[in-house]
């Protein structure tokens, strides 16, 4: 909570400025008599206390050494002629180390990355490597980085690997999610915390015994994120409901992050989702999100959805609400998304015309056996923009509660007194 105080001689006005379930903010004005010089002594309290507490929750950080590898190698020459600079034992790379055909790219009319600069293409046993410490509390570390390919006319394309101590996923420029020539995914490579020493290794792995008619990973962008244990409130008894939780987006682009299928509520880079098919993590600079600023559009079509599980009290009632809607971005048609809470099961469908629009619904059910229950969302249809980009339904504002356990809303009275209360309370502990 955070609350900024304006004060005249005889009113003091506080304008307390809410952060709901996730993490939206909502403000609501209140009006107090009382001293003014002490309702102004608790700003910076208050403002201090909200801001250590986002940050707790999530922390970004420039980790990497070079991450956008910007600083060139030591001996490369800039070649008008060709793009590419291949590596070699004279070679040294501000911050990494390299195995294999390993090259310093420059972006251009063969080579297309978000933003002009550098990069590096992982040819035939090609890796890099760099060791960073992490430090301070145990937290999940998550990496966002841009994918592209050089050559056409390929027979196939080489995946990237990425790996760390606690992690390996592949990752394989698709063309289906975008015209570009690049896409932007997002990877969690494990938790550390405390001094723990991490190595993390990018390389290439063929997929075609002919080399000569693979295309190459170009890696950029490489951006490492930190997110912390995440507190379940009390209306919402699902954590990060909302999926403001989740990858960092590049500054410099707005076309989305992409998140392949992650089975583990422990390793997604989702907080709290298991993620199903390939979802797109998107925020509110380039696309619709019904509420917050971060949303999940279910892009690879049927069976793409995401899943959580929660610890719920046998035979007891719910209800789930959640947004069910489209991303403007152009994906028409109907929509139908199947839902799964514990053993109960039911379709929703809208209708998009692909300009951004969400429609509210929700689900009652009860808890049973087996526990934890299943909570899931998954879609029922193939989508394709007519430039035949893959598009699909957007999930957001995912509320759990307890059907006994509505959230009334209180009036401005008992808003006014219980505040009261709360200020008199942090006097006493001066």
């Amino acid at each position: 909570m955070a609350e900024e105080l304006c004060c005249t001689k005889k009113v003091s006005y506080i304008w307390k400025l809410q952060f709901d379930h996730r993490g939206v903010q909502t403000d609501t004005l209140f009006i107090f008599n009382m001293n003014e010089s002490w309702v102004l002594s608790h700003q910076m309290k208050l403002t201090a206390m909200f801001f250590t507490s986002i940050f707790l929750a999530v922390a970004s950080a420039d980790i990497l050494q070079n991450p956008d590898f910007e600083l060139p190698p030591s001996n490369w020459k800039e070649n008008p002629t060709s793009p590419l600079f291949p590596l070699d034992a004279n070679s040294t790379i501000p911050g990494w180390t390299f195995e294999g055909a390993v090259e310093y790219a420059t972006v251009g009319e063969d080579i297309s990355l978000p933003r002009k600069g550098h990069a590096i293409l992982l040819g035939q046993d090609g890796k890099i490597n760099q060791t960073f410490t992490a430090k301070g509390d145990t937290v999940q570390f998550l990496m966002t980085f841009t994918l592209a390919i050089v050559g056409q006319n390929c027979n196939s394309n080489a995946s990237l690997v990425v790996s760390a101590p606690d992690s390996s996923a592949q990752f394989s420029f698709s063309g289906k999610y975008g015209k570009k020539l690049w896409e932007v995914y997002c990877h969690q490579i494990g938790s550390w915390g405390d001094g723990d020493s991490i190595n993390l290794v990018l390389q290439s792995q063929a997929i075609d015994a002919d080399t000569n008619s693979t295309c190459w990973p170009v890696v950029d962008n490489l951006l490492l994120s930190t997110i912390g244990t995440l507190n379940q409130d009390k209306v919402n008894l699902l954590p990060n409901g909302g999926f403001e939780f989740g990858p960092s987006f590049l500054e410099f682009t707005n076309d989305g992050v992409l998140l392949d299928s992650e089975p583990s509520l422990i390793e997604s880079a989702l907080q709290q989702w298991t993620v199903m098919g390939t979802v797109k993590y998107i925020d509110s600079n380039g696309y619709f999100v019904p509420e917050g600023k971060s949303a999940v559009e279910l892009v690879s079509g049927v069976s793409a959805g995401v899943q959580t599980a929660k610890e719920l009290s046998k035979e007891s009632s719910y209800d789930l609400e959640f947004m069910l809607g489209d991303a403007n971005d152009s994906c028409t048609g109907d929509f139908t998304v199947g839902v799964l809470a514990g053993s109960t099961v039911q379709n929703f469908t809208i209708q998009s015309d692909g300009t951004g629009s969400a429609k509210k619904f929700s689900l009652a059910f009860k808890a049973s056996e087996p526990s934890p229950t299943i909570i899931s969302f998954q879609s029922y249809t193939t989508k394709q923009r007519e430039d035949g980009v893959f598009c699909g339904p957007v999930i957001d504002a995912v509320i759990l509660h307890s059907s006994r356990g509505h959230i009334s809303r209180l009036n401005g009275a008992s808003l006014i007194a219980l505040l009261f209360i709360a200020l008199l309370k942090m006097r006493e502990l001066q």
